[in-house]
């Protein structure tokens, strides 16, 4: 049996206020990965994963304007070495 989709369905109720609680960590969703119903389960997983996509986004965005004006790892770790190695000499 599938789960409905609806906007007002409890199960998308309970996710959002899930995804909104403030400090969550994994005991916040174990009930709805362990639960019995797989449907139930892997709705709780694809909104996780669509919450851990959400938050990479929002990371991407705000470091996008530090890597346009100074490189990226490989550019700072360069410098770095440089520096490192102009103050032995």
């Amino acid at each position: 049996m599938a789960l409905e989709r609806r906007s007002d369905h409890p199960y998308v109720l309970r996710r959002r206020w899930l995804n909104r609680t403030p400090d969550a960590n994994c005991q916040t969703v174990k009930k709805g990965i362990e639960h019995p119903r797989p449907a139930i389960c892997a709705d709780v997983i694809a909104s996780l994963i669509k919450v851990a996509c959400y938050l990479h986004d929002q990371q991407l965005r705000r470091r996008e304007p530090n890597f346009l004006g100074e490189g990226g790892l490989r550019k700072g770790m360069t410098r770095a070495r440089l520096a490192a190695h102009a103050g032995r000499g």
